[in-house]
């Protein structure tokens, strides 16, 4: 018979716990500005008989004429139908960054430098990857 007298440092708990309930909470925002949506209770930026004309055309035909921005550009419409429904996708992309936060305060407060600085840098990475700033052209 063993006996585990391992523990989970705290940090890691929180961790987990907000990246738990950040993404179950991501998952309830979509389906929340889903049905927003899907309701009619926000106008949408397209109207669906004109994005129904538009499905069979390449995208670059469906972006001019719905005249939908690209990149970042949709913030500038999250009162419209369909881009409010990127706010849970985008939270629920962003945990990540957001779980790190605390890491960074923790492990400085542990006198753990190494861990806080690779925890800084990998929020800094997310945040430009996320960011557009870097192109690499696959998609």
């Amino acid at each position: 018979m063993t006996t585990d007298t391992t523990q989970t440092p705290p940090e890691q708990i929180v961790y987990s716990n907000m990246l738990f309930y950040g993404c179950w909470g991501s998952l309830a925002l979509m389906a929340a500005t889903y049905l927003l949506y899907v309701l009619g209770v926000l106008t949408p930026h397209v109207p669906l008989d004109t994005v129904t004309q538009l499905w069979s055309q390449p995208v670059k035909v469906y972006l001019a004429k719905g005249n939908v921005p690209t990149g970042w550009g949709w913030f500038k419409l999250i009162g419209q139908g369909a881009f409010i429904n990127f706010t849970g996708i985008v939270l629920l992309a962003g945990m990540t960054i957001l779980c790190y936060i605390p890491l960074v305060g923790a492990y400085f407060k542990k006198k753990e430098p190494i861990f806080a600085v690779i925890a800084i840098l990998e929020i800094v990475v997310l945040l430009v990857a996320a960011s557009g700033l870097v192109a690499s052209g696959g998609h």
